[in-house]
């Protein structure tokens, strides 16, 4: 399978600060990439290297290219959305999907406005008319109408309603996934898309803790819940973290087989906010 994006050595640094430190990954086509991390962890500056907005230090291939020296060239087949839109807020829908055409290659504004029929979305309204969850559906709109093998979404649903959440999602993988194209998020609400992601990544102090499929991750991790004397026994095998529930233990393990807990207590493939939570304490000790 190849890669889509390709870092080796990535750094950037800003003075003394090493917002990201020496990292190296490889993200393949067909995948949905949760990027995951506490606030400064190094995400939205690992997000704009791969999208050629910041230099940095060490290799960094983009659908086989260079993401500052031919950035012209990758911004026809990427798709971008950040946390925060920035669309003209005194620009019509209409004229919206009118610049888009004349800028973008890949954009089907026949397939745009099929999309956008499915909203409240009015053609003739402007941008300062809409709400913030009408405003993410047309930005969602747009960029499922352009024919982009890599799409990154920077806290897409930042200040959504659950509602406006599930449905963004929802079209997400209806709409716009498939095994040509690429899906990289980076969220808080890791538990919203837990279920939709195919591989993931933590970062915390500009450096990768984990980098996994999502498969991998239910053969190395596994909690146990114990109390007693199994708790006991557990403890003795090196949990990577532990946490109280119900007047019982429950222990997070790496590495370790299902056949040295059974027994021991109820056992359970831990979720990913556990795992991160538990990865990030490991790493500030």
């Amino acid at each position: 399978m190849s890669s889509l994006v390709t870092g080796r050595g990535v750094s950037k640094h800003f003075g003394a600060v090493r917002a990201v430190d020496n990292v190296s990954f490889d993200i393949e086509k067909g995948k949905i990439l949760g990027l995951i991390g506490p606030n400064g962890a190094g995400k939205t500056t690992l997000l704009k290297a791969v999208l050629g907005l910041t230099d940095c230090d060490g290799d960094l291939s983009v659908l086989g290219l260079d993401p500052f020296r031919q950035r012209k060239q990758l911004m026809q087949q990427i798709c971008y959305i950040a946390d925060v839109a920035v669309l003209p807020r005194w620009i019509k829908v209409s004229q919206l999907l009118d610049y888009v055409e004349g800028v973008h290659p890949n954009f089907s504004r026949t397939r745009a406005e099929e999309l956008l029929r499915e909203t409240k979305v009015q053609p003739g309204a402007k941008v300062k008319q809409l709400s913030k969850g009408m405003v993410t559906q047309l930005n969602l709109c747009i960029v499922m109408a352009i024919d982009a093998r890599l799409l990154v979404l920077d806290e897409p649903t930042l200040g959504l309603d659950i509602l406006f959440r599930k449905e963004f999602y929802a079209n997400l993988l209806n709409d716009y996934f498939d095994e040509e194209r690429t899906i990289l998020v980076t969220t808080h609400q890791v538990e919203e898309i837990e279920n939709l992601l195919t591989d993931i990544m933590f970062i915390n102090d500009g450096k990768i803790l984990l980098d996994s499929t999502m498969d991998q991750l239910s053969d190395t991790y596994i909690e146990v819940m114990a109390s007693g004397e199994n708790a006991h026994k557990a403890r003795g095998l090196g949990p990577l973290a532990e946490s109280e529930m119900f007047g019982k233990s429950v222990m997070l393990f790496e590495g370790v087989s299902r056949e040295h807990l059974e027994g021991l207590g109820e056992l359970r493939i831990p979720s990913v906010a556990d795992l991160f939570v538990a990865k990030i304490k490991e790493a500030r000790k």
